[in-house]
C-alpha cells in the first residue's frame, strides 16, 4: 500500500485549531465492525505515522473498532512551526480527539513515542483527572525507561538544541533508510517501497523542518521520568507488553523492568523481530494483541 491509498481511508479532523489525520476503522471496514465491538486507540511512534500499522488493521478490525490518527508533527497531520511538540501536549491532543469522537470506553495500544503519551495519560487516569474507561493497555517497544535506550547517533544529534536544526536540513532519504534498515531484525522485510513511504510521510508538510523539535521527546522522558515511571507502577488496569528480543534501542532489559513495575502485566516475547514488530512480523504480532 502507497500513502496515498492510506489517505484515502482516513480524514482531518481539527483538534485545538489544528488537523489531525485520523483512520476510523468503522469507516475504512464497515463490514467487519459492528456496533457492539470494543474500540482500540493506537498512538504510533517515531519518526513514522500511523502508517506503521497498514498490514495490520484489517485483522485487528475484526476484534475493534480501531482508531489510529498521526500525532501532531507526524504523517499527515499539521506540522505547524509555532509549537511545542511536547508529549504533554500530544496526550492532550489524543484525549481530545477521542473525546470529539464520543470514546468513553477503550483498549490503549501504544509503540514506541507513543508509549510515552499514554504513560501521561496513565498519570492523569490514575488522578481521575480524565473521564475515560481504560480497559487495558498493550505496550510495544518503547524507551520508558530512557536510561536503558540505546539511542542511535542521529537521534542524539537531532535532540541536541545545538545541533537539531542543521541535522534535520541535512537528513534525507539515504540516511532515513540506513537507519530505519538498521533496527529491523530481519533487513529484507524493510522494502525500498515501505522505506520511500514512509519518507514522504516524514517528509509531507514540510515535515523535516519540525523533525528535531519533535525529537525532543527524548528529553522529556527524562524530565517526566519519575512521573511516567511512576503511573505505570501505580496503574491498576490490566497490562500486555509485547516485545520485539532484537530491538537494538528499546532493548530487553527494559521490558524485563517494565514487567516488574506494572503490577497487573504480562510479557510476551517476539524473537527474531526488531523495533517495528507491526511492520516486520505482522501476523504474529496481531495474534498477540489479539490472544
Amino acid at each position: 500500500m502507497n500513502n496515498t491509498e492510506w489517505k484515502s481511508k482516513g480524514e482531518f479532523i481539527t483538534v485545538f485549531n489544528r488537523k489531525l489525520f485520523v483512520i476510523d476503522s468503522k469507516d475504512v471496514i464497515s463490514s467487519v465492525v459492528e456496533k457492539s465491538q470494543e474500540t482500540m486507540v493506537v498512538l504510533h511512534g517515531y519518526p513514522t505515522s500511523s502508517f506503521d500499522y497498514f498490514k495490520v488493521l484489517p485483522a485487528l478490525s475484526k476484534r475493534y473498532r480501531v482508531i489510529i490518527h498521526d500525532h501532531l508533527g507526524f504523517g499527515f497531520s499539521d506540522k505547524p512551526l509555532d509549537y511545542s511538540y511536547s508529549l504533554i501536549e500530544q496526550a492532550d491532543f489524543a484525549l481530545q480527539l477521542w473525546k470529539q469522537l464520543g470514546l468513553t470506553k477503550v483498549t490503549l495500544l501504544a509503540h514506541d513515542y507513543g508509549t510515552s503519551v499514554a504513560t501521561e495519560i496513565l498519570a492523569r487516569h490514575n488522578k481521575k483527572q480524565i473521564n475515560l474507561q481504560i480497559d487495558k493497555f498493550i505496550l510495544c517497544n518503547g524507551s520508558a525507561h530512557i536510561e536503558l535506550s540505546k539511542l542511535r547517533t542521529i537521534q542524539k544529534l537531532l535532540k541536541s538544541k545545538i545541533t537539531g536544526k542543521f541535522v534535520a536540513r541535512l537528513t534525507n532519504y539515504p540516511i532515513f533508510r540506513k537507519n530505519m534498515r538498521n533496527i529491523y531484525f530481519d533487513k529484507s522485510k524493510a522494502t525500498n517501497e515501505e522505506l520511500k513511504e514512509m519518507w514522504e510521510l516524514l517528509e509531507h508538510n514540510n515535515g523535516r523542518k519540525v523533525i528535531h523539535q519533535l525529537t525532543n521527546y527524548i528529553n522529556e522522558r527524562y524530565y517526566y521520568w519519575h512521573r511516567w515511571i511512576g503511573a505505570l507502577k501505580e496503574t491498576q488496569i490490566p497490562a500486555k507488553i509485547i516485545w520485539a528480543k532484537n530491538d537494538p534501542i528499546a532493548i530487553p532489559k527494559i521490558a524485563e523492568l517494565l514487567h516488574e513495575e506494572i503490577p497487573n502485566n504480562e510479557l510476551i516475547w517476539m524473537e527474531n523481530c526488531g523495533h517495528f514488530l507491526m511492520l516486520e512480523k505482522p501476523d504474529e504480532w496481531v495474534k498477540l494483541v489479539l490472544k
